[in-house]
């Protein structure tokens, strides 16, 4: 039986992107978005929910990152659910999951046409993982 593992996912960078090289050669980017979600309370009044993911970029993609993201900026991401396990020095097991991208779409940087009080607040990093990953296809790389 085939599995599906697909998502699209928009959201703001939360810092610009943090380009690296494999010890294979190959470039990976990394950075977190934010995802905001209104939310209607029993109250009747909103709130906002915001989520956090990290994305990883390669190749061409990650040049691209580089080049054309920046904190703030909205981004549609297009990919892949990946998960990585390890385990520390002192046999403690961890696990993170994250985004690997297929294809990045940025938003325009500036709208002539919005005003500036519709402009979204982006949420600080406070809560974003500042943990990068570097993981080849085949094979984990040092963190």
């Amino acid at each position: 039986m085939n599995t599906i593992n697909s998502l699209v996912i928009e959201g703001n960078m939360v810092k610009e992107a943090v380009a690296k090289e494999t010890t294979r050669g190959k470039k990976v980017a990394n950075f977190p978005i934010a995802v905001n979600r209104s939310i209607k309370t029993s109250s009747g009044e909103f709130s906002k929910e915001v989520s956090f993911f990290d994305v990883e970029a390669w190749g061409p993609i990650a040049e691209t990152c580089v080049q054309e993201g920046a904190k703030g900026r909205g981004v549609r991401v297009v990919g892949r659910l990946k998960q990585s396990r390890w385990e520390n020095a002192e046999g403690k097991h961890f696990s993170k999951i994250f985004i690997v991208a297929e294809h990045i779409e940025f938003k325009s940087q500036y709208n002539k046409n919005s005003d500036s009080s519709e402009k979204e607040e982006i949420p600080t990093e406070e809560f974003a993982n500042e943990n990068v990953s570097e993981f080849e296809e085949e094979e984990m790389v040092a963190f």
